[in-house]
């Protein structure tokens, strides 16, 4: 929709300038840079029987073409004992819509402990590309062998999900008193959580590990979508069956109960929720039956995630980018002193991003075609494109922000001034907004790149007062050689940040870095620089909250 809207604009914004060469540009240019995130899952049906006192113990190998070769995505579990696989491990892919990404699902079964696949028997496999899957978001196939002749009566389901949700949510659960299921022992248990579907069918979402010999286990905590688990749908029925692992496949139901989203939420702030575990069939059977024991959800945490942004001064007091003095010189080697901040200091900080897309921001250009002043330029200019327009565009990664950066430079003109607060304020937005989600939780951090000027000092100090009641962190990174008396002021390490009514701020987000400092120092000591203050940021901001910052992005 984001692009349809795009180029409905740009349709007629480019008609008036008769630009029809620009235009078929910009339109490749932005679909070759949307991805969509997508959970595959994936279950068979009628696989061969390869072993000869048992069934097959199917595992799934996942595989994507690269240069005319397979080349390995990832493997699920293996099920033992079992023809009709329902796999617990999901794989994660980026779409692009515009490629032909074209994927292998390959099944075998396994024989030996070993990790090479001419080890294990050969199932069957379905070839196609990431396309048909999710234009269909739930394929059903036939296997076929590598003769291409069927794999028997051998199925694939394969179902797509996207990941548009980026809410997160960590639970811990343990058990209490399950029923004892082996004779020579007491029960290995482990839980399923199933979703509900359109169409009244219960889909697998996650599967714990497996706890030996015990009737009280503890699970591992496990992160998981909230779009996986029930849709983005607080208020979804939930399924959660606890088993008793047997080596055969022939695992022993114990219980089952059914809860939402919203009912567990209620595991926050050291209460714990306790479910009873219920076999159907015993309660028919009994009329003295209870439950088959207790399972007691310890914890319910919203993963906090971390959103990063980049805004970049493209103001007159950075040189004419023409000469070789300017910080943004357009350089015919492809470099210079702001594009190798970005690039050195974004690959660090995207390591603690949650999906690597980056809002990126600039500020103090005339833009085309009337060349008037962008005080907050929502992302980059690309060309004869007024960045305005794709204002919700996220670039893929720091490479793309550098690209862009590159591209745009001979298509705008430096000029001022050099205001921080409008790029402040139009992130401290989306923080806002972050906080009315009752079951997500972000926190952002705006990377600053500059040379140091600043024009509008109070209403910036004012903004950082007001973003520090936010889940938000500023980076400052100060290129050239510039008197950076005002960016370390802004840090506020000697002194209470005050705003120009008098307002204190409630805690100091800002970290500056002068990169000059850092211009040939091994990424490792820029890195130590750059965060320096970013984590005890994020704690504080929780303990402010009365919240746990054990589960942020940033640990």
């Amino acid at each position: 929709l984001t692009i349809l809207i795009f180029l409905c604009i740009s349709l007629s914004y480019f008609e008036s300038l008769q630009n029809a060469t620009v235009m078929s540009f910009i339109v490749v240019f932005i679909c070759a840079n949307c991805v969509t995130r997508v959970e595959l899952s994936v279950c068979c049906g009628n696989l061969l029987d390869r072993d000869v006192a048992s069934k097959s113990d199917p595992f799934l190998v996942l595989f994507h073409e690269v240069d005319s070769n397979w080349v390995e995505i990832g493997r699920t579990e293996t099920a033992v004992n079992n023809l009709n696989p329902v796999f617990g491990v999901k794989f994660k892919v980026d779409y692009h819509f515009e490629e032909v990404q074209k994927l292998k699902f390959s099944l075998f079964d396994e024989d030996k402990c070993s990790s090479q696949l001419y080890e294990h028997d050969f199932l069957g496999e379905y070839i196609c590309t990431l396309g048909v899957i999710v234009s269909n978001k739930k394929l059903h196939r036939s296997l076929t062998l590598a003769n291409g002749k069927p794999a028997g009566k051998g199925t694939i389901t394969i179902t797509a999900l996207e990941l548009s949700d980026n809410r997160v949510i960590t639970l811990s659960l343990y058990g209490r008193k399950l029923d004892k299921k082996d004779f020579f022992g007491k029960s290995d248990p482990y839980l399923e959580f199933h979703k509900q579907g359109d169409d009244g069918k219960w889909m697998l979402v996650h599967r714990t590990e497996v706890i030996k010999n015990t009737l009280d286990p503890v699970w591992k905590p496990f992160t998981v979508p909230l779009i996986s688990l029930c849709d983005g749908d607080v208020d979804r029925s939930i399924k959660v069956l606890c088993y008793d692992y047997d080596n055969d496949g022939s695992h022993d139901f114990i219980g089952e109960f059914q809860t939402t989203v919203t009912k567990m939420s209620e595991a926050q702030n050291s209460l714990e929720v306790e479910f009873e575990c219920i076999n159907p069939k015993k309660q028919k059977k009994k009329k003295s039956y209870k439950n088959s024991g207790i399972i007691i959800l310890k914890s319910f945490n919203p993963l906090w995630k971390s959103q990063k942004g980049v805004g970049i001064d493209f103001t007159a007091s950075n040189g004419n980018p023409r000469e070789p003095s300017s910080l943004h010189y357009i350089n015919p080697l492809g470099s210079n002193e702001y594009l190798s901040a970005i690039l050195a200091v974004g690959q660090i900080i995207q390591d603690y991003d949650t999906d690597k897309m980056f809002p990126a921001l600039g500020f103090g250009a005339q833009l085309p075609p009337d060349w008037k002043v962008s005080v907050c330029t929502v992302c980059i200019i690309f060309h004869d494109m007024v960045s305005m327009w794709v204002s919700c565009f996220l670039w893929p990664g720091v490479e793309g922000i550098a690209q862009a950066y590159s591209a745009c430079l001979p298509h705008i003109r430096f000029y001022g001034p050099t205001n921080f607060s409008p790029i402040i304020t139009h992130v401290a937005r989306f923080a806002t907004q972050a906080l009315q989600q009752e079951t997500a939780a972000q926190y952002f951090t705006l990377l600053i790149i500059t040379d140091g000027v600043i024009s509008d000092m109070d209403e910036t100090r004012h903004a950082i007062v007001q973003a520090a009641k936010l889940p938000m962190s500023i980076i400052i990174i100060g290129v050239g050689n510039a008197d950076f008396a005002a960016m370390e002021f802004l840090d506020g390490d000697s002194s209470v940040l005050r705003s120009y009514t008098g307002e204190e701020a409630v805690r100091d987000i800002v970290q500056f870095v002068p990169f000059r400092d850092f211009r040939n120092a091994p990424k490792e000591t820029l890195a130590k620089s750059v965060l320096a203050e970013l984590p005890q940021q994020v704690t504080q901001y929780f303990k402010q909250r009365n919240l746990s910052p054990s589960n942020t992005a940033l640990e």
